[in-house]
């Protein structure tokens, strides 16, 4: 593979035209066209392209990914779609989970996704079985695809019927999960299952990402009382709330009073504008709210907002193109995002939730970036063309490196 390479006449996002050196994975020169110091020993000419540091999926189901036609789910919501997968959770092959999630990482990657986090379920009924399937997706997608597996915690953790589901908990984190996660909200305790969820990642010393008050019942407090039990404890942990949508039922008081928190908490916070919108406020005609968390409001407090596509054609969400450009067009016309807000949470902040540090595209950093066929940001979010140049690792990807085994 090339070691070095110097991409030419490209367009930042701030609209400057530069060319940017690689060097064994790591940008090594950005600057005016023509001038690099870098001998590079290939060159690819991105005249008519706009870069960006790579993309981030900070929350997907790829064990879920397109069982759309193979679920039904007649009420539209979540619990309907939770239902639905149970039904036919016994048909799900290792197989067949490992080719729907090897599918979904490589449309992501044609996308110019570098880097995935996806939720496994951990059920008593499905044991382990969608963790070993996408751990096995994670190490054979490893040359072009920075994957972590999150332990999704079936629930009830707390109780006498949580022992049992504990006991599944310590076996996930032995056979290799990357992070631990569950619904606090569908829990009988909620604030006790945040805080087992909180303790057990602390103690395998491994990141936590909660499915976080993913419903509109404004007394649903999962992420305050997270912010609430890391702040009185004096935490310091790498953590993400994903969904937080009854945030939005708050008052605006409350919602800067808890954004204030989870600032102060270092929690960031992902959205999932597509999944969210459509399972939430399901038969609801008068003023049906937006199902999107804050996500301004927690930013003016300082919170990190991340967000990302969550499901992929599945009960959960029927549509998708595993494409972060798509959330970051529903960003612009549902939750009012800038272009450059948009894009930057679902590359820059989408990293720092899921590896815990901010990417960008700057010297010394690594090159994983990509490039978008456009004449400026907004167009490249409004067309989200394909035959976009993805770069990992200073290394150009395409199918045929993906292909290889």
């Amino acid at each position: 593979m090339t070691s070095s390479i110097l991409f030419t006449n490209t367009q930042l996002i701030d609209g400057s035209i530069v060319d940017v050196a690689t060097d064994h994975g790591t940008i090594a020169w950005i600057g005016p066209t023509g001038s690099s110091p870098v001998e590079s020993n290939q060159k690819v000419n991105l005249n008519g392209y706009v870069l960006s540091s790579s993309f981030v999926e900070p929350h997907a189901h790829l064990d879920k990914a397109f069982l759309a036609d193979r679920i039904s789910n007649p009420a539209g919501d979540l619990m309907g779609a939770i239902r639905g997968l149970e039904q036919v959770r016994g048909t799900i092959t290792h197989e067949d989970l490992v080719e729907r999630a090897t599918r979904a990482v490589h449309l992501m990657s044609r996308n110019g996704v570098t880097s995935i986090r996806t939720h496994a379920d951990t059920t008593i009924s499905g044991g382990l079985s969608s963790i070993h399937a996408l751990l096995e997706v994670k190490k054979n997608c490893a040359h072009f695809m920075d994957i972590q597996v999150a332990m999704l915690l079936e629930w009830p953790v707390t109780g006498i019927e949580g022992k049992e589901r504990q006991a599944l908990a310590r076996d996930a984190i032995s056979v290799g999960v990357d992070v631990i996660g569950g619904c606090p909200h569908l829990d009988p305790d909620p604030r006790n299952a945040v805080e087992y969820l909180l303790s057990l990642a602390i103690d395998a010393q491994l990141p936590l990402d909660l499915h976080a008050d993913e419903n509109m019942r404004s007394d649903s407090s999962d992420l305050e009382h997270l912010a609430d039990v890391v702040i009185r404890d004096g935490v310091s942990h790498q953590m993400n709330a994903s969904h937080c949508v009854s945030l939005s039922t708050r008052s605006e008081n409350d919602i800067d009073r808890i954004a204030a928190k989870v600032a102060t908490a270092g929690i960031t916070v992902t959205a999932l504008p597509q999944t969210n919108l459509f399972l939430q406020e399901r038969g609801v005609s008068t003023n049906p709210a937006r199902a999107i968390t804050p996500i301004h409001r927690l930013q003016q407090a300082g919170v990190v907002v991340a967000a990302g596509a969550d499901n992929l054609q599945d009960p959960f969400n029927l549509v998708g193109r595993g494409d972060p450009l798509e959330i970051a067009s529903l960003l612009m016309i549902s939750a009012h995002s800038t272009a450059n807000q948009a894009i930057q949470m679902v590359s820059s902040n989408a990293h720092r939730a899921v590896h815990g540090v901010a990417s960008s595209l700057a010297v010394g950093e690594p090159a994983d970036f990509t490039a978008i066929p456009a004449t400026n940001l907004r167009e490249s979010i409004a067309m989200g063309p394909p035959d976009r140049i993805v770069v990992y690792g200073g290394v150009v990807i395409d199918n045929q490196i993906r292909n290889r085994k």
